[in-house]
């Protein structure tokens, strides 16, 4: 208990409190690196489209351009062919651009490379309409597909071109390569996936998902979505940091998500190694002293159990204790104590002994004495007479009760001078008792007899009115403060192969703690006090007088619930 006071609440309470602002110092260096990377990405996708826009503006508005958007068919090839070596050469001194395409509804002008018809599957497109719709630059995410009919992703920017003096439409379509996005936007550390307006990713470091929406929520109406934290990815937790960034020139907006998968498993093996550390300083000084406290706690709960012993009469003490300390000290001395308090009681033993013996013989004279007096055949049948006058005047209760009493009378007259009766007999008898009781105090004195098994009642011997002054003290002062519902519970049982256990409960007023130990002191007393509970205190001796010391009787009690008092005697039978 100490050692969790003094220790164990201490280190607890820090550990917590370490734990804590680890967690917190790694989370915020885990997110610090995130933001750094997230804004790495930002740069450069602004850098990148700010760079693709004003390449557009010089294409939109180059004279040459011009005239093959506006030109019949004769005469455009050179313009054709300039405008061709002009993308081209864009495409080749600009790593960025995956390529450069002008849809055009003049056909003359679409015979060339870099320029493609818009039929009407294209001029259908939700994009080119809103490209010829609106004056302004846009950015979309773009499919496109090989000769093979795979899907790649670009990220497109889409602008219309006017054709000045011409009822001609022309649109500029300028891709992003996706391979220098790998190569500049790429991390070892981190997923790095990248959506448009239009919720549909362009951009994935681990070339996943293109064409797909964000994986994690995004508030697409706050025009400035930021959010840094957990998020969840099929039952998976990261670390993201999300962000929108406004393309330049243009109302289009990127959504950018940075995802570190390792962060919260970098940050659980950190803090599990340093809750193991202090669960290792906590747990090992714990076993050891958890071993110190055992052995020292024996030795002493040894003593203790060998004082207890003696101060309860029994010296059969062990002659070794163990150890070189006060401890054996002590147990030297009490060895010593033991050994001269059996000396005076076996004298005061021998002296007691006939004392009880001469005792046993007058209350044996006395009761004989008593019975000389009286004359049973002419008490039998004067209480018979008493008895048939009740059934005659129709008074069948006090009739019982005479009954009753005839036969408790009989049974102590016939058992005074007898040292055993069968444990039906005396079972009975004690019934008449209750019986008797139960008529006096009608609801006050309630009663049970059970017998546990299937014991044959006839076989088993004990000493005569053993248990009537047990029930008597129950109902005397057990129940004295009960009105109503009062009850004795007497149980009879072998628990053991060769000892008889009797018990006696009442549901009384109990005794305290104090009044309880004063009871038992006096029962193990040698003399008897005849003030008091003298009825226990003659049956606990007479047990032991008759069967010896290791039987006897046992009380238990609690203030308010009640008594329960054991009688336990070894098994005398004989052939029924």
């Amino acid at each position: 208990m100490i050692y969790i006071i003094a220790v164990c609440f201490p280190i607890a309470i820090i550990g917590f409190f370490l734990l804590e602002n680890t967690s917190r110092l790694l989370t915020n260096y885990h997110q610090d690196l995130l933001i750094s990377d997230s804004m790495r990405v930002r740069t450069i996708l602004f850098e990148i489209t700010t760079q693709i826009y004003n390449i557009s503006e010089t294409i939109a508005f180059e004279d040459t351009l011009q005239q093959v958007l506006s030109s019949q068919e004769k005469g455009a090839e050179r313009g054709a062919a300039y405008s061709y070596a002009t993308l081209n050469n864009y495409i080749s001194s600009h790593a960025e651009i995956e390529d450069i395409i002008i849809y055009t509804d003049n056909v003359n002008a679409a015979k060339y490379m870099h320029f493609t018809y818009a039929d009407n599957g294209i001029q259908k497109q939700e994009w080119y309409q809103k490209a010829v719709g609106q004056a302004g630059t846009f950015w979309i995410p773009m499919e496109k597909k090989d000769q093979y009919g795979n899907s790649y992703w670009n990220l497109a920017l889409v602008r219309r071109i006017t054709v000045i003096g011409s009822d001609y439409q022309a649109v500029l379509v300028i891709m992003i390569s996706d391979n220098y996005l790998q190569t500049r936007l790429r991390s070892n550390e981190y997923r790095i996936t990248v959506s448009a307006d239009n919720r549909k990713i362009f951009y994935n470091s681990t070339r996943m998902d293109y064409g797909e929406t964000q994986p994690f929520y995004i508030d697409y109406a706050d025009e400035y979505y930021q959010y840094l934290g957990p998020v969840w990815e099929q039952a998976n937790k990261f670390l993201a940091n999300i962000s929108t960034l406004h393309l330049y020139q243009t109302d289009s907006k990127i959504y950018i998500a940075t995802i570190s998968e390792s962060a919260y498993g970098d940050m659980s093996v950190i803090i599990v190694t340093c809750l193991l550390i202090i669960l290792t300083a906590l747990i090992v000084p714990a076993i050891l002293i958890h071993f110190f406290t055992r052995y020292f706690t024996g030795r002493v709960n040894v003593l203790r159990d060998e004082m207890k012993k003696a101060s309860n009469e029994e010296y059969d003490i062990p002659d070794y204790f163990g150890g070189e300390d006060e401890l054996t000290e002590a147990f030297a001395d009490l060895q010593v104590m033991v050994q001269k308090i059996k000396e005076k009681d076996a004298k005061m033993y021998q002296a007691l002994l006939k004392e009880q013996q001469l005792l046993n013989e007058q209350q044996v004279m006395e009761m004989k004495m008593l019975a000389g007096q009286i004359n049973p055949h002419f008490l039998y049948n004067t209480l018979e007479s008493i008895r048939m006058k009740s059934l005659t005047s129709g008074n069948r209760e006090v009739a019982n009760a005479i009954k009753l009493l005839g036969k408790s009378m009989r049974y102590v007259l016939e058992n005074t001078g007898t040292s055993l009766v069968t444990l039906k007999k005396e079972l009975d008898y004690v019934e008449t008792y209750l019986q008797i009781q139960k008529i006096r105090f009608g609801d006050r004195v309630n009663y049970r007899i059970e017998v546990i098994g299937t014991l044959d009642l006839e076989k088993y011997l004990i000493l005569p009115l053993l248990l009537q002054p047990v029930v008597e003290n129950a109902i005397v002062h057990g129940l004295e403060q009960v009105s109503e519902n009062g009850r004795i519970d007497i149980c009879v049982d072998v628990p053991e192969k060769e000892m008889l256990q009797i018990s006696v409960s009442d549901n009384g007023c109990g005794m305290s703690g104090e009044e309880l130990e004063i009871l038992r002191i006096r029962m193990a007393q040698k003399t008897l006090d005849k003030t008091a509970s003298i009825g226990l205190c003659n049956t606990n001796q007479r047990i032991r007088l008759y069967y010896g010391e290791s039987y006897g009787m046992t009380i238990e009690s609690t203030q308010g619930k009640g008594t329960r008092i054991r009688l336990k005697i070894p098994v005398k039978c004989h052939d029924v």
